[in-house]
């Protein structure tokens, strides 16, 4: 069969196939996440490789595309079940009571909300990655807003917010250093420009979490049964200091670049020896209505934490609800939604519907600002079509470059837009493997925190902003700028996550 290019036709249908099934799983199934959405992305496929197949491309081909797309996915999957295990071994470890234990002393429900997502950007600048964060910190501060009564939601947002600044504003960041080396530009160049967009962004969403906090309708019995649940962390684990050791050693691995997967579960492995150290009572009590005993009975207890989670039954609904989770086995949902968004995205790809779309924003373009209004609509299209944030900065950066250079505007300015709406947007899209995270690690669904992502949002309506009124819009001043602009610039090496 003669290979035919996609026509208007073609690509109206499955673009209209896409909607309906994915916004039918959305809004249809209270829990969408737990089958009906990826039954939709598997439909969306299949229905594209049909309309592919019609067009002269064969099975096979389709079949190898989503073989080699799904490839691509294996080390993030790798980093989704090490988080489990990481979550289960810290609260066994004493590590997470104990930051639930120093949150209820030194935060407030007055101030809870922006300082939440405060400390998050700080900790994420430092360690360059939002998932560590989000893993360690995050988890911590969600437990803290349970004991003070607070919105899980909300609190998601602000910690989901302070996380994707500090990831996009570090130099230690891989999506920091992929935006500029696609693009031809110099890392830290690229770091100043985005300060102009990020930072009043930021500045703004914590505006709107200190309103939040300050007008939070607070359980009435929170703060005053605080000391109840102090004391019923006391009485479950040996709270300490150094209980905090692990999470500050995978913090100093993720700074010292040591990839993802094996400082996260070196970090699992050192608090499992803490548990062993210093949780001998918690240890018990989990392996309660156990017969083993002795070594085997401890090594059971560590195995299964690590394997299928954490569970415990303290009489106190709040400390279980916060400390009955994590486990590899957890996080088989996310591998489960991974594939199924890279299946749908490999054919969409291979039957050339993203490309078209691609083509149609090209020729809307007629200005700067609709030049840089284009440019976010196609990165976060491409994260919404592909669920993949690196894909939204690669594709719409090479896309883009040559039209950028033609309208004599600094490669800085793309490199700046495709972070704008690429990077912050792919914690905000269910499918997309970051907001998949997020919800299992935060434990809070991503339609019930991306409202409250303030600063996600607010990064690209302020780049928007800037496009339409050339604000912070620098142009090429020469020829010896460009050509320096575009020599190849010197780009750190790149962590394994987020």
């Amino acid at each position: 069969m003669k290979l035919r290019n996609l026509s208007a036709l073609d690509a109206l249908l499955v673009g209209a196939v896409l909607l309906a099934l994915i916004a039918g799983s959305l809004s249809l199934f209270d829990n969408p996440m737990g089958g009906p959405l990826q039954l939709a992305l598997i439909m969306v496929g299949c229905f594209a490789a049909l309309i592919g197949m019609k067009n002269g491309i064969g099975w096979a081909e389709l079949e190898s595309e989503i073989i080699a797309t799904n490839a691509k996915t294996i080390g993030s999957i790798f980093i989704f079940l090490a988080i489990g295990v990481l979550i289960g071994a810290f609260i066994l470890a004493g590590t997470v009571p104990t930051l639930l234990y120093a949150g209820l002393s030194l935060l407030s429900p007055g101030f809870f909300y922006p300082l939440a997502c405060l400390i998050c950007a700080i900790v994420s600048i430092c360690i360059g990655s939002s998932w560590t964060t989000v893993a360690t910190i995050g988890v911590g501060l969600m437990g803290t807003a349970h004991g003070f009564g607070l919105s899980p939601e909300i609190t998601a947002g602000a910690v989901v917010a302070g996380a994707y600044f500090g990831d996009k504003m570090s130099p230690l960041s891989e999506t920091t250093n992929l935006a500029p080396a696609v693009v031809g530009v110099d890392l830290f160049a690229h770091i100043r420009h985005m300060a102009w967009v990020s930072v009043p962004s930021l500045l703004l969403a914590l505006c709107l979490f200190a309103f939040l906090a300050l007008s939070a309708d607070v359980r009435g019995d929170a703060v005053s049964n605080v000391p109840e649940l102090q004391a019923q962390l006391r009485e479950s684990f040996h709270i300490a200091w150094y209980n905090l050791l692990p999470m500050l050693v995978l913090l100093v691995l993720s700074v010292r670049k040591v990839p993802a997967f094996p400082a996260i579960m070196f970090s699992a492995v050192l608090a499992c020896l803490f548990a062993v150290l210093f949780q001998g009572a918690a240890i018990e009590r989990f392996m309660a209505d156990s017969e083993l005993s002795g070594a085997t009975r401890t090594v059971t207890a560590l195995w299964t934490v690590m394997a299928t989670g954490f569970s415990i039954s303290s009489g106190n609904e709040v400390v279980d609800s916060l400390l009955s989770r994590g486990g590899m086995a957890g996080m088989v949902f996310m591998a489960f939604l991974v594939f199924c968004s890279m299946m749908m995205t490999a054919v969409l790809e291979r039957i050339g519907f993203i490309r078209f779309l691609l083509g149609l924003i090209v020729r809307s373009v007629h200005s700067v600002g609709a030049l840089i209004g284009a440019t976010l609509a196609t990165s976060l299209s491409v994260n919404l079509l592909t669920g993949d944030q690196y894909l939204s900065l690669v594709l719409p950066g090479q896309m883009w470059k040559e039209e950028y250079r033609r309208r004599r505007l600094a490669a800085v300015n793309l490199s700046r837009t495709i972070e704008d709406a690429g990077t912050v947007t792919s914690a905000l899209i269910p499918w997309n493997a970051c907001a998949v995270y997020m919800a299992a690690t935060l434990g809070v669904a991503t339609l019930a925190y991306a409202p409250f992502a303030f600063f996600n949002w607010i990064n690209p309506l302020i780049a928007l902003l800037y496009g339409i009124f050339c604000i912070k819009i620098l142009p090429l001043a020469d020829e010896q700028d460009e050509a320096a602009e575009l020599a190849p610039p010197t780009v750190r090496p790149l962590p394994s996550a987020g």
